[in-house]
């Protein structure tokens, strides 16, 4: 599968913060005869779905290719941003069937207590990969609100606002950058303060 063809996605070129980079930097945006991605038609399905509904939502946005990465440090650098920056999606379940978006900014972790009180409830998990990817669409490490096969609701840590950020993108190595008011909107997410600094 092919991702949608460069009029259907709109790359542009971020000015509110100078960590993220112009087009045409590291040979990751994608330009005009990049068309698939090398990791597979699940991978490139799941691209695709991110990508469309990036473009959807008609946020301003840039969509990066990066290799693989093994650390959130090396994932910040790849795409040009502080490691803050990088935004985890992660997937709360809180009862049979019912899930939701937490939006984590990459140097913050869910404080389950504040989630939990947030939220009015006594009790929240995280599932597994396999539930993970069952309820999403995508696999760990991928995962983004954007094209998930069922649109759960989102919650966005609101040390997260205000500035560019680089959420995952639906497949391995790719990401997309944003300003977060746009992405949170575009959401139609919810802001509270439901994470502590890691560590």
């Amino acid at each position: 599968m092919t991702l949608p063809a460069l009029d259907d996605v709109r790359l542009v070129p971020r000015s509110r913060n100078a960590a993220v980079p112009p087009l045409g930097w590291f040979g990751a945006i994608y330009h005009r005869g990049v068309t698939e991605l090398p990791h597979g038609d699940a991978a490139d399905d799941g691209a695709a779905r991110a990508a469309r509904a990036l473009a959807d939502s008609g946020i301003d946005h840039t969509i990066t290719r990066h290799g693989r990465v093994r650390s959130l440090e090396e994932a910040a650098a790849a795409r040009g941003v502080r490691p803050a920056d990088v935004i985890k999606t992660m997937v709360v379940r809180r009862g049979k069937g019912d899930y939701l978006f937490v939006l984590v900014p990459g140097d913050r972790e869910i404080s389950w207590p504040k989630l939990r009180t947030y939220l009015g409830v006594n009790r929240l998990s995280m599932p597994d990969a396999e539930k993970a990817r069952e309820v999403t669409g995508y696999v760990r490490g991928t995962i983004t609100p954007f094209g998930a096969t069922t649109a759960w609701p989102v919650l966005a840590d609101s040390t997260m606002t205000g500035h560019d950020i680089s959420i995952g993108g639906g497949a391995p190595g790719v990401a997309a950058t944003a300003y977060a008011d746009d992405v949170i909107f575009a959401l139609g997410a919810q802001v509270a303060d439901v994470t502590d600094p890691v560590g």
